[in-house]
């Protein structure tokens, strides 16, 4: 049916206290049913050594004051998994934030759930070629999306965006869809820990 576009999926983003895949400091996540988003969650995380790096700190300003009362990430699976099990979950640069998300689950001994991962910025790149880059917030500005970067919340909001219009502009009616139209794989989430580490998102 013309002009609706009935897609469901999952925008993750992660904020990290220092350049260990293990030391997520905070988490987002947006829920989008038929196009729409229906739920939100984001929380801060008392990572494992209570450590920050100052570099990190410049760009996300989560201080280690901010965290010290919050649940480690054991204590915020739960309802984290909510959003993910079963999923097709979406990262701006999602090496990053996959990388970050199996890096917690081994350090707490969690078993990984079942998902389908994709990268928003393999997405954008093919979508939109003629941008200077990809990052999120170019992106978001050409998208005329309002928001306020390195904050998880407002970064899983924009990440989303980006699927949502590419959609629109092909007429591609559901995720799966979308990322074959422009030949960007979508691929089940992989538990196992990779050599390579990308520190910083796009």
């Amino acid at each position: 049916m013309e002009g609706k576009f009935l897609l469901n999926f999952t925008a993750i983003d992660f904020e990290t206290a220092t350049r260990y895949k293990n030391s997520a400091c905070s988490v987002a996540v947006v829920d989008i049913e038929d196009g729409k988003i229906v739920d939100k969650y984001y929380t801060l995380i008392r990572p494992p050594r209570m450590e920050f790096d100052s570099c990190n700190i410049m760009i996300h300003h989560i201080t280690p004051d901010m965290v010290e009362d919050a649940e480690d990430f054991s204590g915020i699976w739960p309802e984290l998994e909510k959003h993910l099990s079963g999923r097709v979950v979406l990262a701006h640069n999602a090496p990053f934030d996959m990388g970050v998300l199996r890096s917690c689950l081994l350090t707490h001994k969690i078993d990984a759930p079942e998902f389908i991962q994709g990268c928003t910025v393999q997405l954008s790149r093919k979508a939109w070629p003629e941008l200077m880059n990809h990052k999120l917030d170019t992106v978001g500005r050409f998208l005329n999306v309002d928001f306020k970067h390195h904050d998880a919340l407002e970064d899983a909001r924009a990440c989303a965006a980006i699927p949502l219009a590419a959609a629109k502009a092909v007429g591609a009616s559901d995720i799966h869809e979308l990322f074959s139209a422009f030949n960007v794989k979508l691929a089940e989430f992989d538990p196992n820990p990779h050599v390579s580490w990308q520190r910083r998102r796009p």
